[in-house]
């Protein structure tokens, strides 16, 4: 086991559609895959992409009696009460309950986070060690961090997903010395080079420099993850044509090499170096 207990990975935006219950799968699976213990909380309980995500995994190894790499798996409730004040003790006491169940069982815990600010969505934040933010790779989607000067590209003001970020930093700093480490993903990036998709990766890099966090490399936008979702598989496990409907695929491959450099780029603590076979 890492260290001190488990590595808390979110994965947050509050755009909807951004691709994290897809990050947040792949890098559980990954990490499986390197021999680590992994858990991972879903605490969207209106989409619940990444539970349902699981259930086709678990559902593809009970049907087809394959050896499916499992991670153990937490879905979070939200509160729906009439007081405010309680719904968040409730959460907080859910939230609570569940990481310290985890804490020592498992090396990583990776939480799938929703589309818009809540009180379970915070509480992840302010939990994370590393916490990663895809984006789509659009103009449009970056204003899910700041205010953007639409001549120059320059940020101009941090959005309130932004504040958000700053102000859990700023606890954790304060209680526990250590900072939370912010990655930015491109996300759904075009195979074919453009002057916005130039555009959009310069004010990226802006951004990351006023805001104090990273920017990993993309991932592209690929038919396969979609396609992928419906059986609960990622590009990390061994596919096959019976599972794929046709043989696999050079897309599949370099999405696989995507995501492996990604989690190069998280740094993230490790019990040996990381091997994974083509």
């Amino acid at each position: 086991m890492v260290s001190g207990g488990a590595h808390i990975i979110a994965v947050g935006n509050e755009k909807g559609g951004s691709g994290k219950s897809t990050t947040a799968l792949h890098l559980a699976v990954y990490l499986l895959h390197q021999g680590h213990r992994v858990a991972t909380i879903d605490v969207d309980s209106r989409q619940q992409t990444l539970t349902r995500y699981v259930r086709n995994r678990r559902a593809t190894a009970e049907t087809s009696g394959r050896n499916v790499l499992m991670p153990k798996h937490v879905h979070l409730p939200t509160a729906w009460g009439d007081s405010i004040r309680e719904n968040q003790r409730i959460e907080l006491d859910l939230f609570n309950r569940a990481m310290d169940g985890l804490r020592n069982e498992v090396d990583f815990i990776v939480i799938d986070t929703p589309g818009f600010d809540g009180n379970l969505a915070r509480l992840s934040h302010g939990a994370a060690d590393t916490l990663i933010t895809p984006i789509n790779d659009s103009m449009i989607d970056l204003d899910v961090l700041a205010r953007i000067d639409p001549r120059t590209g320059e940020p101009l003001e941090a959005s309130p997903y932004s504040r958000n970020v700053q102000k859990a930093r700023a606890e954790r700093q304060e209680q526990s010395g250590r900072n939370i480490d912010w990655v930015l993903v491109r996300n759904r990036i075009s195979n074919l080079g453009s002057h916005n998709a130039s555009r959009v990766q310069q004010t990226v890099e802006r951004l990351a420099g006023a805001l104090g966090c990273r920017v990993a490399e993309g991932i592209a936008e690929r038919v396969i993850f979609r396609s992928l979702f419906l059986t609960g598989m990622t590009v990390f496990d061994p596919l096959d044509a019976d599972l794929l409907g046709g043989a696999p695929s050079m897309s599949h491959i370099n999405a696989r090499h995507e995501y492996r450099s990604l989690v190069e780029v998280l740094n993230l603590p490790q019990r040996a170096p990381l091997q994974l076979s083509a």
